[in-house]
């Protein structure tokens, strides 16, 4: 989008109040915490981590076999990550995106996206099963161009829709008005059975009743320090206790990782979020939006926006930062350059809320890998399996995540252990200093294709070729 960055002092005064923590955590209907690990156990499922893989995982394991003992370890709270602090949009691809995936997937593409429908069905039937009151609308999301050039880009992915067989609807300037009232889009467009919103949080605590109802026991605040392989078992070392497992699931998305080669394969990628006050009556008839769909803008620094079920709007992204040697904690969580940026962008795409308070600021990271998409592999001798990578498409595409942790543990042949996908791994990054150089050329170079109408330099040409990139 052409956004300027000429920050004013009305712009400063709206983000002044906003409390520095996730909207959706902000939650009195918050659970109560679990207990610490305090004592040496054993189980037959270890997971590490309590966000949506971890959560997922659990539950599914014990769908399938109610004798299997799961535990799950989570070093905070549950969905204290990546998983309450996300944009809450849940889309069916599982290779992040159209484009994305038949680049890299050509061969499989179609069983890909099969796959990816056919997860996202089966996740609106567990909310519907389990009665999990998450604010879960399918409602599409809706791919918006704000500059003459990305017509083609939109163009391009009707295109694969429509050889796929998969509904997409084009909108011109007078529908998406109609839509959303904002002086920058110019154009949409909509897979609307492909994508759906959900209140991130209230579905990971519905998740999280659902593993505790199911026998699944659950230790908070007992972040896991050291794995040992221990001949059958693997034991996970923590402050105060430890768990012995016969199989060990890690979900720990962009925390440092337990296996130090899978270090090289994911870099943690801060985004940055804010949501508004509760619009007046006036307000939102100022800006349409009653359909709730989900927004995102076509640029390469691209912006991604909704409104909640109490009528706020968040908006989030465009800045993705990376800290030097894979930088990570709560020293990055919170940064008011980026506040006051996505602020000032804020009004410029919708003047007439000038004026409107912001309620909640947060960041968190984002688990990016060069190819985009999750990526999965075992170690200790196949009793521990992971998947990490998703790169910002892992509210929908975690529970495909956990399915093939469980194939993988159970070593069983399915259609989805047999994918190049499962069975290939992303391009590692360099190490530093290359890799801090690497990502600080890939952002500036995105900026300059933003504006030069789309046309990519010589280092994002390369990088295309080489098969890497940086996104989140």
């Amino acid at each position: 989008m052409p956004y300027s960055n000429a920050l004013r002092k009305e712009t400063l005064k709206s983000i002044a109040d906003a409390r520095h923590v996730p909207f959706w955590l902000d939650d009195p209907a918050r659970p109560a915490p679990e207990p610490e690990l305090t004592r040496d156990i054993s189980t037959d499922l270890l997971v590490i981590g309590a966000g949506f893989t971890g959560l997922w995982t659990a539950l599914l394991a014990r769908e399938e076999n109610p004798a299997r003992e799961v535990v799950i370890l989570e070093a905070g709270e549950v969905a204290t990550g990546a998983s309450g602090r996300n944009g809450g949009f849940m889309d069916a691809s599982i290779t992040h995106g159209l484009q994305n995936g038949l680049a890299r997937w050509p061969k499989e593409f179609p069983t890909l996206l099969a796959l990816g429908m056919k997860n996202l069905d089966e996740i609106e039937a567990t909310i519907q099963r389990l009665g999990i009151d998450c604010d879960y609308l399918r409602t599409g999301d809706i791919a918006m161009a704000s500059e003459r050039y990305q017509v083609k880009d939109l163009e391009a992915e009707m295109e694969i829709s429509a050889r796929y067989n998969l509904r997409s609807e084009f909108y011109d300037r007078e529908r998406v008005q109609e839509i959303v009232k904002s002086p920058f889009f110019i154009a949409g467009l909509n897979f609307p059975d492909h994508a759906a919103l959900v209140n991130p949080a209230q579905l990971a605590w519905g998740l999280h009743k659902a593993c505790l109802e199911m026998g699944v026991q659950i230790y908070e605040h007992s972040p896991v320090t050291k794995l040992e392989d221990e001949d059958k078992r693997v034991s996970a070392h923590t402050k105060y206790g430890r768990a012995r497992a016969a199989r060990v699931a890690l979900a720990t998305n962009a925390f440092p990782p337990l296996i130090k080669r899978l270090s090289y394969y994911v870099v943690p990628v801060y985004d940055y979020v804010l949501v508004t006050e509760p619009l007046t009556p006036a307000q939102r008839q100022s800006i349409g939006w009653h359909g709730r769909e989900g927004l995102s803008d076509a640029s390469r620094q691209f912006h991604y926006t909704r409104t909640t079920a109490d009528g706020r709007i968040l908006w989030g992204g465009y800045d993705a930062i990376y800290y030097w040697n894979n930088g990570f904690g709560p020293r990055f969580e919170n940064d008011e350059a980026c506040f006051a940026r996505l602020a000032e962008h804020f009004f410029q795409a919708f003047p007439q809320l000038e004026g409107t308070r912001f309620t909640h600021a947060w960041g968190g990271a984002i688990d990016t890998c060069s190819r985009f998409s999750p990526f999965w592999g075992t170690t200790h001798r196949g009793k521990t399996a992971y998947a990490m990578g998703y790169t910002g498409l892992g509210v929908g595409a975690s529970r495909f995540g956990a399915r093939v942790i469980l194939d993988l543990l159970d070593g069983c042949q399915t259609e989805r252990t047999s994918l190049e996908m499962v069975r290939t791994k992303p391009l590692p990054f360099p190490p530093e200093p290359l890799r801090s150089l690497g990502i600080r050329l890939s952002r500036w170079s995105m900026a300059q294709a933003d504006a030069n109408e789309g046309h990519e330099n010589l280092w994002l040409r390369a990088m295309n070729w080489l098969g890497l990139g940086f996104d989140s």
